[in-house]
């Protein structure tokens, strides 16, 4: 949000839709272009890297962006995986290894557990709604001389 407020350029994506957009771009000869526009961003954040599995090619595109930013501009990454299981998702043990090196350089890595704060929350006890009140019985009005009259 800070870098939003800084009027930083940030994009948000998840990995597979950016590797599924390389990859897509490398099979129209549009590589170069994809790859230029993504280094334009001064923020990009990858959410969900881990939940699919990379082929080399979609793992190699994602270095060369990773690779590029590294040491110009900034990335955030979501991962529900320990550093030690990326090798789930990046097949190629150096390439893993290189990855990480880039993204770790320089990291605040803030580990929020492995909970899903979504499951957390289906889990959660739904709130008991507030009683509401009996409806209070009517009250006598009054009249100017104090003495009460019944309607």
């Amino acid at each position: 949000m800070a870098a939003c407020r800084q009027r930083k350029r940030a994009r948000f994506t998840t990995a597979a839709a950016l590797v599924n957009e390389l990859v897509e771009a490398q099979h129209d000869n549009q590589l170069t272009r994809a790859l230029a526009r993504w280094s334009r961003f001064d923020l990009l954040v990858l959410d969900e890297v881990g939940y699919v599995p990379l082929a080399e090619q979609g793992a190699e595109l994602l270095f060369q962006v990773v690779a590029e930013r590294a040491e110009k501009a900034a990335v955030i990454v979501t991962t529900n995986l320990p550093f030690s299981e990326w090798t789930q998702v990046f097949p190629n043990p150096r390439l893993c290894k290189a990855i990480l090196d880039r993204l770790t350089d320089r990291a605040h890595i803030i580990e929020t557990g492995t909970d899903s704060y979504r499951f957390r929350r289906t889990l959660a006890p739904a709130p008991v709604p507030a009683p509401v009140p009996p409806p209070s019985p009517a009250l006598p009005a009054h009249t100017a001389s104090g003495n009460s009259t019944q309607e």
